[in-house]
């Protein structure tokens, strides 16, 4: 095994309302070159193993990068399992699949070639619903339920984003139902927050911060909209969801989230 040491790519950025901790200046990763469930090393795709206590790590298949060689990808769903898995303080090896070019092994794991995929008691399991309940019924410790009557909070926001995002009418009524939904959840925030289950992160934040990123990102370059200043109680939220150290560690870099959502806009 081999340890790189990666820095980070500079970049910049127009998108002034957007507040986010810097990435250090150095990162270090211990790699190494393997199939899945198969300890004899290829080079058929890059392995980056998470730091942890734990002997044992999970396998994770993921989006590469679209901009920069062995970074992870923009997906929000990965985002949202690598979350989870930080926060339980899971080891992991994250196998970063280019989604354009999608080698042989991947799709004979996920013959549908999607991602995330994981790895969990000798099965190969999909989608990010899935794949994070069975996280917390495997590892209930520490516990990141959310309790049924707030896990639909927030949750029609990512689409009226996308809507907002792909529109190219001024007056269709997507940017005021965008809105909206917004100024429902800055509400629900006031009155119970600071987090959707109160004083706790749970999984529906971990589902929820990562499509507000995007939300920031997308929106500040292809739209030059902000959130607005005057939902005070979300603008203190995704501050403090996006400048976790599980947040930073996991995130797409914004030059990947501004490539992976053009298709949406100019198409």
């Amino acid at each position: 095994m081999s340890t790189a040491k990666i820095t980070p790519l500079a970049f910049s950025t127009t998108i002034k309302h957007l507040s986010l901790c810097p990435l250090p200046t150095r990162i270090h990763y211990a790699t190494r070159i393997t199939r899945p469930g198969i300890s004899q090393p290829l080079a058929r795709y890059p392995t980056v193993k998470m730091s942890s206590k734990l002997s044992d790590p999970l396998e994770v298949c993921a989006k590469q990068s679209l901009t920069t060689p062995n970074k992870l990808g923009d997906c929000p769903f990965t985002q949202r399992v690598l979350l989870t898995l930080e926060e339980k303080n899971l080891p992991y090896d994250l196998k970063l699949v280019d989604l354009k070019n999608k080698p042989e092994w991947f799709l004979e794991l996920s013959p549908e070639g999607k991602v995330p995929l994981i790895k969990l008691d000798e099965k190969w399991i999909p989608d990010s619903d899935v794949i994070t309940q069975a996280l917390e019924e495997k590892f209930p410790e520490p516990s990141l339920v959310t309790p049924p009557d707030k896990a639909s909070v927030g949750s029609k926001i990512f689409s009226t984003f996308i809507g907002f995002l792909k529109s190219k009418d001024p007056s269709d009524g997507t940017e005021q139902a965008l809105l909206s939904e917004l100024t429902v959840f800055n509400k629900y925030l006031e009155e119970n927050g600071p987090f959707i289950n109160g004083r706790e992160v749970s999984a529906a934040d971990l589902s929820l911060g990562p499509k507000l990123y995007h939300l920031e990102i997308a929106l500040g370059h292809y739209k030059k909209w902000s959130i607005p200043d005057s939902l005070t109680y979300l603008k203190s939220y995704t501050e403090t969801i996006f400048s976790k150290d599980s947040f930073i560690k996991t995130r797409a870099l914004p030059e990947d989230v501004i490539e992976g959502w053009r298709s949406k806009v100019e198409g």
